[in-house]
């Protein structure tokens, strides 16, 4: 053989068994796969970012214990910013840069995800899920940008209207944190009220992580309003409630789905009893379980020592939408493959009373809707089906 018949047979050789082995991507190995998220382990929302890390550890753990995905790992890299911006920022880099995240899953809060998804997807890292219903997670479209979570705009619409069109209020108002969050709950309000052909009477706001709602609650009541809409988290919802229950003030109260957690009763008791919720999964109550969601109740007690929350079912569902569609890529993992399937993958109901997630390559965005609950005698009932 000829020295330059040689040199192409080499090449040749080189270019074929590069085309056979797996495709490399940063965070997966021969036998792991490292998936990052950023939470708030220690801030005012960690009784959110507990449980929900919970249940993505236990669905990450049952699928290492399967084999893995295509025989890797998956483990789980936790950077705990505290609910704080500037905090989220340094995780993010750390987790991109140091522990090598394939992807980030369940990013908790808006003001953090705001501030940690340019320096994720600049990187070319996946972000999947955050807990952060705004637009900019799955507007403009963006091939590594996934949400599952019907965005506040949407839901607080089409919910603020259900409740005005069916109670008659007359006076709607709005007490809403002072951030990202709380505008684009004020977007969906003034919305569905302009649809109505009416408009918010009063709108007060607080800064993230205050308690103290007196003066709040006071300027909402002077102005007579006769619903509240609430863009708070748990403490927060409980606090504006107990404050108004205080001063003798029973106005009713909607809050969004930041606000929908069994946390809520557990710590407000008598003074949440009515309140009205945004559901986008039900609270896993053991009493009148179906037999599936019983088992992985006890289960997760087993794992964690303590009752599941609707968060836990979150963090849980959304690992399993990434093994599932981990496990549907194929063993050669990348970034972009992940993507792709994604974009072709549905996943139906579940035991869990889940909505239906669908994505496309022109739709990043899994679910748009959301149901009302209300406080009943101390749990959460549902009272309508998801809201157009």
């Amino acid at each position: 053989m000829s020295p330059l018949r040689r040199l192409a047979f080499a090449l040749a050789s080189s270019l074929s068994l590069a085309c056979a082995l797996p495709a490399v991507a940063a965070g997966v190995s021969a036998d792991e796969i490292v998936v990052g998220t950023v939470s708030d382990l220690s801030g005012p929302i960690a009784m959110l970012g507990v449980p929900v890390r919970d249940g993505m550890l236990m669905r990450f753990d049952e699928a290492n214990a399967a084999g893995g995905v295509h025989g890797r790992r998956i483990r789980l890299a936790v950077e705990d910013a505290g609910y704080d911006p500037k905090r989220a920022v340094l995780a993010a880099r750390k987790l991109v840069q140091h522990d090598q995240a394939f992807a980030f899953i369940a990013n908790m809060g808006t003001p953090v995800v705001m501030a940690s998804m340019p320096i994720i997807v600049d990187a070319g890292r996946l972000h999947l899920f955050p807990f952060s219903p705004h637009r900019a997670t799955y507007e403009p479209l963006h091939p590594l940008k996934f949400q599952n979570f019907a965005p506040y705009q949407d839901y607080m619409e089409a919910a603020t209207r259900h409740m005005v069109r069916e109670r008659g209020y007359q006076r709607s108002c709005l007490l809403y944190q002072d951030d990202d969050y709380g505008l684009e709950v004020m977007k969906g309000v003034e919305k569905a009220l302009a649809g109505l052909g009416t408009e918010l009477i009063e709108r007060t706001s607080y800064k993230r992580g205050a308690t103290d709602l007196s003066s709040q609650v006071a300027r909402l009541r002077a102005a007579r309003c006769d619903l509240v809409v609430l863009a708070t988290v748990v403490r927060e919802t409980v606090a504006a409630m107990s404050e108004a229950r205080k001063i003798g003030w029973d106005v009713d109260m909607l809050v969004t789905a930041s606000g929908y957690s069994a946390q809520i009763h557990e710590l407000g008791g008598a003074a949440v009893e009515g309140l009205y919720g945004v559901s986008v999964l039900p609270h896993p109550y053991a009493e009148g379980a179906n037999s599936q969601l019983a088992a992985w109740i006890e289960r997760y007690r087993a794992r964690f020592n303590t009752e599941p929350n609707v968060w836990s079912v979150m963090g849980y569902t959304l690992a399993d939408l990434f093994v599932r569609t981990a496990e549907a890529t194929g063993r050669e993992l990348t970034p972009e493959r992940f993507a792709r399937t994604l974009e072709g993958m549905a996943f139906t109901r579940d035991y869990f009373g889940s909505p239906a997630y669908r994505f496309s390559a022109d739709d990043h965005l899994g679910n748009r809707k959301g149901r009302l609950a209300q406080i009943r005698n101390g749990r959460w009932e549902l009272i309508t089906d998801y809201l157009e």
